[in-house]
């Protein structure tokens, strides 16, 4: 062990914590350090948790990447593409995708003896995977969809539900302009809610045969696949693959394809979510400068306490690099315990909200009904290490203080 950690150990150690003055800086720093950290771990928690939840939402409705038919690019009335088994396996071929669905979709009118809703009809096979679905249903089931024949079944959101006043087992009676309108009579079998207001108040899920059928189109027809990702890090990468393969090339009936990710089509939410970084950055700095100005003060006022003790060092024979050491040293036993309380009441924190949900959201503008949180290991030891090193370094300026110090005149100093 070196001179210098020896020392900085036993100030550190000693019970009474030094002079009157020193010990309640000693306790500010480590406060200081403390609340800093706690800060960064939930603004990082609560910043990685809402962006998971809003992203998870959003691709829960519409997928990683869509292919749709280039007529169709932001319109509800859409144009169908064919999707064969032999497209569908020669999507299989990449090997980053996880899960290929096709689904078809159908804008109609929802009308009770009260009230109207306009909603878009969503219409899904068997192979469609409804964990998004299930995970945020309310009440009643998801019927088994097929492409073969018609359920007649649908599954309506909870804010449809709660605007025309209907439940599980209700029938309802959907209106279809085309040449003329078109009556289909479905009965609710599930209602879910995902408090995402813009997908919540518009569709309605169904069998796709029955959408298939009110657009008269072939049975290898639909109004597009979505695809899942096995890394959501490779979307850019893949759309790009995928649109040079695909796009603008015609299909059996003359529809052209057309790839898109999901930060294309919802550019403003994915847009507002990349200012939540930035947002996360100024606090970060922010709450580390706090933190290392309150350790630099902290440790001015014990080198001028200690100016006895750096004295005596001197006239032993100890240069001042030494003795600057035993200081960062006794500093980094100060940071690390004011980090370890940090760590425990930030992590306190981020149990608590993620299994009793305490703190609360307005749905209407958050789209979520609580504060989420997500512990991400990579941002947690970095925000650590982070603190350590820059608390260190913010320290090391200070320190030369020690070399104005005269061993002479230090040795008669009270």
């Amino acid at each position: 062990m070196s001179l210098s950690l020896f020392i900085a150990r036993k100030l550190y150690q000693n019970t009474d914590g030094g002079k009157r003055v020193s010990r309640p800086a000693v306790l500010i720093a480590m406060i200081g350090i403390a609340i800093g950290l706690i800060v960064m771990i939930i603004t990082v928690a609560v910043v990685v948790g809402f962006k998971k939840e809003i992203r998870s939402k959003v691709t829960g409705f519409g997928s990683d990447i869509q292919i749709t038919n280039l007529d169709a690019i932001r319109s509800y009335e859409t144009h169908p593409i064919q999707i064969n088994d032999s497209i569908a396996h020669s999507l299989y071929q990449y090997p980053e995708l996880k899960h290929v669905q096709r689904y078809s979709t159908k804008p109609g009118i929802i009308k009770t003896d009260d009230a109207f809703q306009g909603v878009v009809l969503k219409g899904i096979g068997q192979e469609y995977n409804r964990d998004f679905y299930t995970s945020h249903l309310l009440e009643g089931i998801i019927p088994n969809f097929t492409d073969s024949t018609s359920t007649n079944q649908v599954v309506i959101s909870k804010s449809i539900a709660d605007k025309l006043k209907l439940k599980v087992g209700d029938k309802i009676f959907t209106y279809f302009i085309q040449d003329n309108v078109r009556v289909r009579p479905l009965v609710v079998k599930g209602i879910y809610q995902t408090n995402f207001s813009e997908y919540d108040n518009l569709f309605v899920l169904t069998d796709i045969y029955t959408v298939g059928r009110l657009n008269n189109w072939q049975k290898d027809q639909v109004s597009g696949v979505e695809i899942k990702l096995k890394d959501y890090a490779l979307l850019e990468d893949i759309t790009y693959q995928l649109a040079e393969d695909l796009d603008r090339k015609e299909d059996a009936y003359g529809g052209v394809y057309y790839v898109e990710n999901i930060e294309e089509l919802n550019p403003q939410i994915f847009e507002w979510l990349k200012l939540l970084d930035l947002n996360v950055w100024v606090i970060l700095i922010l709450m580390i400068g706090v933190a290392g100005f309150t350790m630099i003060s902290g440790l001015l006022i014990i080198i001028i306490e200690r100016t006895n003790m750096i004295g005596i060092l001197k006239a032993l024979g100890a240069n001042n690099f030494t003795i600057r050491k035993v200081f960062l040293w006794f500093a980094v036993f100060l940071i690390g315990k004011g980090m370890l309380w940090g760590n425990a009441i930030g992590l306190c924190f981020y149990f608590i909200q993620h299994y009793f949900h305490i703190f609360k959201l307005d749905p209407a503008s958050y789209y979520i009904d609580s504060v989420p949180v997500s512990l991400n290991l990579f941002y947690f030891l970095l925000i650590n290490i982070s603190t350590l090193i820059v608390s260190v370094l913010m320290l090391i300026g200070p320190s030369y203080l020690i070399t104005k110090i005269n061993p002479a005149t230090s040795m008669r100093y009270e």
